[in-house]
């Protein structure tokens, strides 16, 4: 088909357009490779067999949420790779004259219908995101305005040059475009029925050059734009985590110099492979709390504006030359953005992609707290109090078990033989509408005749909240108290029934273990083969069992539940607390819309209990709102700090008659006695 000044010039423009491709993809991958090792690399044969269905079936986009985009996507999806190897095959065309890469019989023509169907699918895909980003505009989709514009260009030249292309070969060769329909009406449109006779061949020449020029040019940009997620997406989704989105990486404070991240060579390769896989879809600002409340924090900008500090910041991280860094706090990230975040894992949660928003805000507080000490003045208190008496209140440490003593309940020096050990935390043993928890799931336990015991006064915080904060030292020297404490009791099985006592004993405290240099590697085996189960967990077991009975209800009560982030989104514990209520006679669940594991957060996580929420709206208050419109007579949770926060929720927008109860009490009210 070309002459061989034309292969030339071909060779050339292929030659360019892979350098201009993969030279901005080197400099990413010098960048990851510039940044702290994280491993990611385990059970490699699972996680690519992950990748095949997530990627190929499309399940990164076909979520429960925005279902609509997420089949336009998916379309795109699909059409991208028709297209990626018709260019193959339109490049070899060149080189070798009537080549093709599905033969000449019907694979060819059953190819040729494909790619007018996919035609379609992009020309009426690329309309309706350019409407919806340029018309409608959504506040998710507000940035990048040019690239998008640009890449909505190639994608609409690139299809219809290829239709060009088509028409024009309808022209000369019609038999090998037998199942195409756009092929030949494009033809009779442009060039009516009697074309063959009238055009001449140098029209279908010019066609293919024009098409593989639009073509070349899309690539070349590809890496200078957000549809770079396209390469960088799959890799992502390769190396995601597979523990839970909120936990923490222990830092071994005895030997580490900066202690979380203070600038852009403190990242992981993973923090770095997460900003160049961005969408830049903004899925994950529009479930995040703390935005929606109208709060400076969005995890989209937070991906957004590193991955561009990241690029500038190319030389320096390529030297290591921490010095010629800028601390990525406040340059990048305002203190403002980094202090608002509940933790709730929502963003991360509906990331297509699956990037990990949380890890780089802890890591952020960590350099804040460890090595700046900038963090909000109120936490002054809250760390000083769990220093000295173990408890965010500062009551005295002696005090933690009072509220056991007229249940009679035992400590672990009373009942050493104890199959449970119940983990009260600070809530059930200091606040009152904790304790009252405390004391329902005493009730509900002993009517089980489950052998428990707690505690008491050794009993220290979790260190939950200081973690959250940014106060790795401090949580760790909770940690390990408590971990003694477990060793010193010969402690098997833990119960909790605070969701984030419940994350951080079962998840954070084994990693804890590998950085305890001096401690024994027996004790360490035994540690790490407590149980620890949630009340959502042994509750339902009970009930299941038939070891607690509910009395019959006098009329029908109707509920509504909220999902603790913990324990719905972390944890995926959302079937047990349901059944547990549906157990209860004349209890009727009417669910909120958004509930499950797209429960909207109370806005006490991440440790924000303990500061002050001065900007935008009160979290609460969204929620309880939210609750009030469900017209249920009470709502019902299974977290003791969502409890604080739908009832003082409930009471400042004046629907204190609506009742808020933890699923504990609930379920304690009703016991057949």
């Amino acid at each position: 088909m070309l002459s061989i000044i034309e292969k030339i010039i071909l060779s050339l423009l292929v030659i360019i357009t892979l350098s201009a491709f993969f030279l901005p993809v080197y400099r990413r991958y010098q960048i990851i490779r510039s940044a702290k090792a994280v491993e990611r690399t385990n059970n490699l044969g699972r996680r690519f067999w992950r990748v095949l269905s997530w990627v190929f079936l499309q399940r990164c986009t076909l979520k429960n949420e925005r279902l609509g985009t997420g089949i336009i996507h998916a379309g795109l999806f699909y059409a991208a790779l028709t297209f990626d190897t018709m260019t193959v095959n339109h490049t070899l065309d060149g080189f070798l004259s009537g080549f093709s890469l599905f033969g000449h019989g019907l694979a060819e023509h059953v190819v040729s219908g494909l790619i007018d169907f996919m035609a379609l699918v992009v020309l009426l895909a690329a309309v309706y995101l350019a409407l919806r980003r340029f018309l409608l505009r959504p506040q998710a989709l507000r940035t990048s305005a040019l690239d998008s514009a640009i890449i909505y260009f190639f994608l609409l030249t690139t299809t219809l040059s290829y239709l060009f292309f088509e028409a024009c070969r309808y022209l000369y060769q019609p038999e090998q475009l037998r199942f195409s329909f756009l092929g030949p009406f494009l033809s009779r449109f442009l060039f009516g029925a009697e074309a063959p006779t009238n055009q001449p061949p140098s029209l279908l020449h010019l066609s293919w050059w024009l098409h593989i020029i639009i073509v070349y040019a899309f690539i070349a940009y590809v890496p200078h734009s957000k549809y770079f997620h396209m390469f960088a997406g799959p890799f992502n989704l390769l190396f995601h985590r597979e523990t839970s989105p909120g936990e923490i990486e222990p830092i071994n404070l005895e030997n580490t110099e900066v202690y979380g991240i203070e600038k852009a060579l403190d990242l992981t390769w993973k923090d770095c492979l997460d900003a160049f896989a961005c969408i830049e879809c903004g899925r994950c600002q529009d479930v995040c709390p703390a935005y929606l409340s109208g709060k400076p924090l969005s995890p989209k900008m937070i991906i957004y504006n590193l991955e561009r500090h990241l690029l500038r910041s190319y030389f320096p991280l390529h030297e290591k030359n921490r010095e010629k860094l800028p601390a990525i706090v406040p340059e990048v990230i305002k203190p403002d953005e980094l202090w608002t975040c509940t933790s709730c894992g929502a963003c991360m949660h509906v990331c297509p992609v699956e990037i990990e928003h949380l890890a780089k805000i802890f890591g952020l507080r960590q350099a804040q707290v460890l090595m700046e000490s900038q963090f909000p003045t109120e936490l002054n208190s809250f760390f000083r109090h769990l220093e000295t008496n173990a408890n965010p209140w500062g009551i005295g440490f002696s005090r933690r078990g009072e509220w056991a003593e007229k249940e009679k309940v035992p400590r672990l020096t009373e009942n050493p033989k104890a199959e449970w050990l119940f983990f009260v935390g600070c809530a059930g043993s200091f606040d009152e509408l904790g304790q009252a928890i405390s004391r329902a799931l005493v009730r509900l336990l002993r009517q089980a005749g489950v052998n428990f015991a707690i505690l008491g006064e050794e009993e220290k915080c979790c260190g939950d909240a200081a973690r959250r904060l940014g106060n790795e030292y401090l949580f760790q020297m909770l940690a390990r108290q408590n971990l003694e404490l477990f060793l010193q009791y010969g402690v098997k099985k833990i119960l909790v029934f605070c969701p984030h006592g419940y994350h951080t004993l079962k998840y954070e405290y084994p990693r804890l273990l590998s950085i305890f240099s001096d401690m024994s590697a027996g004790d360490k085996e035994f540690l790490s083969q407590i149980q620890v189960v949630s009340h959502l967990e042994l509750l339902s077991l009970l009930v299941k069992q038939g070891k607690i009975s509910f009395k019959a209800a006098a009329r029908e009560t109707v509920v509504t539940f909220h999902d603790s982030c913990y324990y719905a989104r972390h944890h995926h514990l959302r079937a047990e607390p349901r059944y547990l209520l549906r157990s209860l006679p004349g209890v009727r669940l009417k669910e909120l819309p958004r509930g499950k594991e797209h429960s909207f957060c109370c806005g006490a996580g991440g440790g924000l209990m303990w500061t002050e929420e001065k900007l935008g709206q009160r979290i609460n208050h969204i929620r309880a709102q939210e609750i009030a419109a469900s017209q249920a007579e009470a709502v019902i949770t299974a977290c003791p700090f969502c409890l604080t926060m739908m009832r003082d929720g409930l009471k400042d927008l004046g629907k204190e008659e609506l009742a808020a109860f933890e699923l504990t009490q609930f379920l304690a009210a009703s016991l057949l006695e």
